[in-house]
């Protein structure tokens, strides 16, 4: 095999790739805008659709006992943390898209300016606060995440014979 086609020369050869990539990044464009009245309106309910889906989800959680063990624990704290998540971000979608309460505006490099007309004082740090909605779904991924590695290593470890892949 040519030493280029290594699997440690291909596995150099994509970190440096990704290395490249983080040393010029451009922008993100973190902020997504939804088109016509219709966009906001699907995405709107599938905020609402998710918020249910996840009350549900702990619901039954509780019903059947689950939570007694670690692993549907954690699960029941992602979807609590999704549920608030997406209450957060229904919130945010009325104050800015809905209702156009909220116009913010870059003043500089870093800087934004939020105006929320009569209410600003008040709706102001809460729409800032709103948008901030990943400090809600970043741990609810991380939950998620230990809930089932939990309930995988539970499972292993109830049936030792399978090989985990």
């Amino acid at each position: 095999m040519p030493p280029c086609l290594r699997p440690r020369s291909i596995a150099l050869a994509i970190a440096a790739l990704c290395g490249m990539l983080f040393l010029w990044p451009e922008p993100a464009g973190a902020v997504q805008e939804h088109g016509a009245p219709e966009g906001v309106v699907i995405h709107q309910g599938a905020h609402l659709f998710f918020l249910a889906a996840m009350g549900l989800l702990i619901l039954r959680l509780r019903q059947r006992g689950l939570i007694r063990e670690a692993g549907w624990r954690r699960i029941q704290l992602a979807a609590f943390f999704f549920a608030l998540w997406n209450a957060d971000a229904f919130f945010a979608h009325l104050l800015d898209e809905h209702w156009g309460i909220v116009q913010t505006s870059r003043i500089g490099p870093g800087w934004l300016r939020i105006e929320a007309g009569l209410w600003g004082e008040i709706l102001a740090p809460l729409y800032y606060l709103a948008k901030l909605d990943h400090l809600l779904c970043v741990p609810a991924m991380a939950f998620l995440y230990a809930g089932l590695r939990a309930l995988r290593r539970r499972a292993a470890d109830a049936s030792p014979e399978e090989t985990a892949p």
